[in-house]
């Protein structure tokens, strides 16, 4: 009789940021393990569950004796089986290594051909001759690269191992893991529980643990729970909780039985900025930061107990005692800083190495200020202001709150800008010049900031690029991939040229430092991140048309593609494609350099009506692209197909006499022109 199955591991405090991804591999391994040697269908459902001392998976339908299995192993074929009336070398081995007679083989088709074989069932095992071994592998498959012993044992796990049921229905399967003999008890939660808690039935292991040891065993349930509780607190004070989602993941890591409670800190530690308070609740001691209805920090706070007590006063005093420390540190350091203006820090900077060949943050500095201004230029904005803003944009660096939270650079060097009276958007762009700095995240405001934060990315590229410092596989130490996808999102915003600004940027460096196309090679890489950005909207062929341009200034792409994609609609837009590919093909061909059309060669209708027909249309498709009309411009190439038509049935392109052939060439090369004046439309699919 198939019944659910429970595996459960009773630890010491698991790494809390971890414990879900462990719980997932644990329970997926012991699922397609027993799924793979049939103890269970490929559907059995498999449900996880994960708190900071524990990880256990319920598999439901589970076998106690795997089916038996049948097993056919194929030999030589059936037309090298025999010689003369007796079994070859061949089949004769076979038959006695499957320890049988040669009469005892049949013959089955592997496909290609009939091969001898020998059949035979192989006895299902036992579930307890198994399972120990199936766990045993999910442990070692366990994502954690850190392991430690314990005791006396000569056994390894993230942290010391003290108990393990493996429950099938009301039955413990024998085994044994890590040098513990499985049973079906447990322990509850560590002050709130008290002995062993039995599990009865593997179904019954959830409710069992929530009533008889304060233990919320799925990790998603705990999750939900906690915030649940922690938005019905905020709602009581008309607040809104400030935390990412791994804070939630995080504190679901570390408690058993969540139990949210509201405290408090000084209103007078609310003059140090939002930023720097929250961030220390956050990260430090695992608070939920509480916003008013304006945005503004509160000085009220929730945190997430592990204890649950009639009078939780002792609980709430300690953590705010707690926090008071760490709000103290944060104002002294903030009040510190402000004694001495951003820029006379800069001189520190010297001391701050960026990378070794290619010198120190403060040159870095130097080469920031060069290339914002020539951005903001050519943005149409105030290239000091840029110039200023990329001078002090690094200076934070070097502060005593920057040096203790690394998370608030640039944040902190908005709030010292505009204490030293900066100008507005100088102070804006010193926060804003790291954006975007993560998929999704917002781009910087303003073209001041855009300006700084261009010239940060596009340093950093070109500068550790030109190294040869390339990210490889997976490795991308310097995160050049994000850094150019910040550019791309960017520059598909601002009418810029971005060939033209990573020449500026491969100039700010000293001569000889980087190799000599480095600005080419990350033009190539940024068209790479910029194909696989559009992916999301747009078609494969539709992009690879675009880019074939080599487009540099991708303002301008979004508009191309759409223009590529209403032209992809129209009835001619097969043909054309499939035309210009025959074209492109040709012109591969074609040896010398392709010169002007001569129209007093050609001397065939049909390539005088091409002819025509191109020099017609090629001043309206010119005037079009000029003007940023793409839809037009590529509707015009619709007419284009009767007299390409024409001309590829009626024309032989590779005429014997030279003068002919290499002028039909040129008219095909000044075809090709114009049908890829906005996009490789040979690109298209059919």
């Amino acid at each position: 009789m198939n019944q659910t199955l429970l595996i459960e591991l009773l630890t010491e405090e698991l790494p809390p940021k971890a414990l879900e991804k462990l719980a997932a591999s644990f329970a997926q391994t012991i699922g397609d393990e027993l799924k793979k040697m049939q103890f269970a269908p490929a559907d059995a459902e498999a449900t996880v569950y994960a708190s900071p001392r524990r990880l256990a998976v319920q598999l439901a339908d589970v076998a106690a004796l795997q089916p038996d299995q049948k097993i056919a192993r194929k030999g030589p074929a059936v037309t090298a089986g025999f010689k003369d009336g007796q079994p070859t070398p061949a089949l004769a081995g076979f038959a006695r290594s499957c320890g049988v007679e040669v009469s005892a083989l049949s013959t089955m088709s592997d496909g290609k051909q009939d091969v001898y074989a020998y059949e035979s069932v192989k006895q299902g095992q036992p579930l307890a001759a198994v399972l120990a071994d199936v766990v045993a592998l999910a442990l070692k498959k366990l994502p954690a690269p850190k392991l430690m012993r314990w005791g006396s044992l000569d056994v390894q796990f993230v942290r010391p191992v003290h108990g393990l049921i493996m429950l099938h229905g009301d039955a413990v399967v024998p085994g044994e893991v890590l040098g513990l003999q499985s049973g079906q008890s447990t322990r509850g939660h560590r002050f709130l529980s008290e002995g062993e808690v039995t599990v009865a039935n593997a179904d019954a292991y959830a409710r069992t643990l929530h009533e008889s040891g304060k233990v919320v065993a799925s990790f998603d349930a705990r999750r939900e729970l906690i915030r649940h509780k922690l938005t019905e607190a905020a709602a009581r004070l008309n607040a809104t909780i400030a935390a990412p989602e791994a804070l939630f993941d995080e504190v679901t890591g570390l408690v058993e039985w969540p139990v949210v409670l509201e405290a408090g800190f000084e209103a007078e530690f609310l003059r140090v900025p939002q930023e720097c308070l929250i961030l220390t609740m956050q990260q430090n001691q695992k608070y939920f930061p509480l916003l008013d209805a304006s945005g503004k920090l509160m000085n009220r706070f929730l945190l997430v107990s592990n204890l649950e007590t009639a009078d939780p006063s002792f609980i709430v005093g300690g953590n705010e005692r707690v926090l008071r420390a760490r709000l103290s540190d944060a104002k002294f350091f903030f009040e510190q800083d402000q004694k001495a203006r951003l820029d006379s820090r800069l001189p520190r900077l010297a001391n701050v190495v960026y990378h070794n060949k290619i010198g120190s943050q403060l040159e870095r500095v130097e080469r920031l200020q060069s290339i914002a201004g020539a951005i903001a230029h050519e943005l149409g904005a105030d290239a000091a202001l840029a110039a200023r803003a990329a001078y002090l944009a690094k200076a934070d660096l070097v502060s005593d709150m920057v040096g203790e939270f690394p998370e608030l650079q640039g944040v902190m060097g908005m709030y010292y800008a505009q204490h030293d009276g900066e100008h507005a958007e100088v102070a804006a762009a010193i926060e804003g010049h790291y954006h975007p700095r993560f998929a999704g995240d917002t781009l910087p405001e303003g073209k001041i900031a855009t300006a700084v934060a261009l010239a940060d990315k596009l340093e950093t590229i070109v500068g550790i690029w030109g190294i040869g410092l390339i990210p490889t596989g997976d490795k991308d130490p310097f995160a050049l991939r994000r850094a150019a996808l910040g550019v791309v999102r960017m520059a598909l915003e601002a009418d810029l040229d971005v060939k033209a600004l990573l020449n500026i940027v491969a100039a700010a460096f000293p001569a000889g430092k980087l190799s000599a196309n480095v600005a080419d090679e990350v033009f190539g890489f940024m068209m790479d991140r910029l194909k696989n950005f559009l992916a999301a909207d747009y078609k494969g062929d539709e992009i690879d048309a675009v880019l074939a341009q080599a487009p540099s200034r991708l303002a301008e792409v979004r508009a191309v593609l759409s223009a590529v994609a209403a032209f992809k609609v129209l009835p001619e837009a097969s043909a054309l494609a499939a035309a210009n590919k025959r074209v492109k093909n040709i012109l591969k061909k074609a040896e010398g350099e392709v010169g002007a059309v001569n129209p007093a060669l050609l001397s065939e209708a049909a390539e005088q009506a091409l002819f025509a027909a191109v020099e017609q249309l090629a001043p309206q498709v010119d005037g079009q692209f000029a003007a940023r009309d793409f839809a037009a411009a590529l509707t015009q190439l619709a007419s284009l197909r009767a007299p390409v038509d024409a001309f590829f049935d009626g024309v032989m392109v590779m005429a014997d006499d030279a003068a002919v052939r290499n002028n039909r060439i040129a008219l095909l090369a000044r075809l090709a022109g114009l049908f890829n004046r906005v996009a490789d439309i040979s690109l298209l699919a059919e």
